[in-house]
């Protein structure tokens, strides 16, 4: 992961601080359901601090990030409440023991209901934090679709992503890479494509791993709004 948003210089309107949304929590971690629109992590600039671990932190000043969904992106992320757990789960997500379900609406109509997507990536560097596939630099990168029904209208698909590879924006430019760039993208949709909604229609479902602590399986499942 080379590049981040939270690096570049954009016009950063975050979500209204409702409260958090814990599915989760003990004294060794945190799950919780980021917003779309809110950062991980602090980006550069006053103006970029409220994210989600310094809104987590109000209220468990603990809190450590284990990590990232891109800003545009919802759905589950686990946090670390002490050093530790947090090299423990860090462990997992590296050893790719983290079990992690996406869903997603494309646009256009897949030809196949099942499928996977292996393509190297790497930062796309005069245009970051926009990445490509690369395939004499790029990093391995793997996943699994399947899909789930129609999207939001005739001419767009549900479909669940299974990333076996944590690559920055493998989704997005996996599925761009089949014709059919995720909706609301501002980096690898079409004009068309992203008008057809104001967010990116991406969102982490579902989580699974053991407890670092307890070795007690853990799963969390968040659905979709859209």
């Amino acid at each position: 992961m080379i590049a981040n948003v939270e690096n570049v210089k954009f016009d950063y309107q975050p979500p209204a601080d409702t409260g958090l949304d814990i599915l989760y929590g003990d004294g060794a971690l945190l799950v919780v359901n980021k917003p779309s629109g809110l950062l991980s992590v602090p980006g550069r600039g006053e103006d970029k601090q409220d994210c989600l671990v310094s809104r987590v932190q109000v209220e468990f000043p603990d809190a450590l990030i284990v990590h990232r969904l891109d800003m545009e992106t919802s759905g589950l992320m686990v946090l670390a409440r002490d050093k530790i757990t947090h090299r423990q789960l860090s462990g997992l997500f590296q050893q790719r023991a983290v079990q992690k379900r996406y869903v997603a609406v494309v646009d256009g109509v897949l030809r196949d209901a099942v499928g996977s997507i292996d393509l190297p990536l790497i930062c796309d560097w005069p245009n970051r934090p926009r990445q490509k596939v690369d395939y004499q630099q790029g990093k391995p990168s793997f996943t699994r679709f399947t899909v789930l029904g129609p999207g939001i209208d005739a001419y767009s698909t549900r479909v669940e992503l299974i990333p076996e590879t944590g690559r920055s924006h493998q989704l997005r430019v996996h599925m761009q890479s089949l014709g059919h760039a995720i909706l609301g993208d501002r980096f690898y949709a079409s004009e068309q494509a992203k008008a057809k909604s104001s967010r990116l229609l991406l969102h982490a479902v579902s989580l699974a791993f053991v407890h670092p602590l307890s070795a007690k399986p853990l799963q969390f499942v968040s659905e979709a709004v859209f």
